[in-house]
């Protein structure tokens, strides 16, 4: 077999998986509900965040927050201030890839 083949948790559980991280990139999964985020963090590479379910709320820098509905997908810069979090009843879905693969992880 040539590929390599990853799982991708299903559920509405909360989730914080990283499934690939090698030199080249990051690309993890994660569903939250209401309420649930992540800690404030700065970026550690280009990161690309994709919703593929419910509405993501998140601040970014200095900015107020935004929200992305299903669909989106965002492109954060290099070291910017992440503030990510779902405060909507649905539950939030998102693949998170970071692409160069941080320097020293």
């Amino acid at each position: 077999m040539i590929e390599q083949k990853y799982h991708l948790t299903q559920g509405d559980a909360k989730t914080i998986e990283k499934v690939v991280m090698d030199e080249n990139l990051h690309y993890m999964h994660m569903i939250l509900n209401k309420g649930e985020g992540l800690p404030e963090h700065f970026s550690n590479s280009n990161v690309y965040m994709a919703v593929l379910r419910g509405t993501l709320t998140i601040g970014l820098g200095d900015q107020e927050d935004h929200v992305y509905p299903k669909g989106s997908l965002l492109k954060i810069p290099f070291n910017v201030k992440m503030n990510v979090r779902n405060l909507n009843d649905e539950v939030l879905e998102l693949t998170v890839v970071k692409a160069p693969a941080p320097k020293g992880t």
